[in-house]
């Protein structure tokens, strides 16, 4: 299945003019299991405009982790293009691959994975220190932008599951990249909290622009994107398009 928007062939495209921040054509991805090829993409064509929030679902096993890990960077593909805001990160060396994940993409997990001896502002630090760009006024400012003005010196352990994965989204956004990258974000939190969490994403999404494309098993979160892709067997079978996602508010 093919975006019906999208150009024949992504390329390179670096002009402002290009609508897509993602660019995926015929993307495979294999697995060696004992002696067995086991195919976890079967060609995988895919585009995703700026400023869009999309949703990846499907039953586990059809791919949509290895395509997330795929676009964002943490993992490669077996062939296919994989263009993300005009680089094409396929040929690029783990250390190039590496500075375009730190500048251009955040990551948010199911566990949040926070560092448990770091306090709220430490944790968003940490993407900065990495950046050479460590900045304490723009960490605070990302807590309070999340609402945790009242938990910045706090240690994981303190918070609850939603205010560990806000101070996350806090760490995601710390080098202000242009896309949020989440597997499951919401998937040990409850429904309240999902909710609270997936608004706050709507709402920076509204605010700042950010592409977000998340994977979720749960069909409630999804009502939050722009467009819903199911994928089944390695293959994305169908698409529906929300014009607006639910309000943040």
């Amino acid at each position: 299945m093919n975006d019906k928007a999208a150009p024949a062939s992504p390329g390179v495209q670096k002009d402002a003019a290009n609508p897509y921040i993602i660019q995926i054509e015929d993307v495979r991805k294999s697995f060696v299991m004992g002696k067995e090829a086991v195919a976890a993409l079967r060609g995988v064509n895919l585009y995703v405009k700026r400023g869009e929030i999309l949703c990846l679902m499907g039953p586990s096993g059809s791919g949509k982790t290895t395509l997330l890990n795929i676009l964002g960077g943490l993992d490669t593909a077996s062939r296919g293009h994989v263009i993300v805001d005009g680089e094409n990160i396929v040929a690029l060396n783990e250390e190039k691959l590496a500075a375009l994940r730190l500048k251009k993409m955040g990551f948010i997990f199911q566990n949040f994975n926070l560092l448990s001896s770091f306090t709220a502002v430490e944790n968003v630090q940490v993407p900065m220190a990495l950046a050479r760009s460590r900045d304490m006024k723009r960490a605070q400012s990302l807590l309070r932008m999340v609402g945790l003005a009242d938990r910045m010196n706090h240690y994981p352990s303190e918070l609850s599951g939603g205010q560990q994965q806000r101070v996350a989204i806090a760490r995601a956004l710390a080098n202000d990249p242009p896309i949020l990258v989440g597997d499951e974000m919401t998937g040990d939190l409850d429904t309240e909290t999902s909710y609270e969490i997936m608004r706050l994403l709507v709402q920076l999404n509204k605010e700042r622009g950010t592409t977000i494309v998340f994977v979720t098993h749960d069909p409630r979160m999804s009502k939050f994107a722009h467009r819903v892709i199911n994928m089944r067997d390695g293959l994305l079978v169908d698409e529906i398009h929300q014009p607006e996602p639910a309000p943040a508010a």
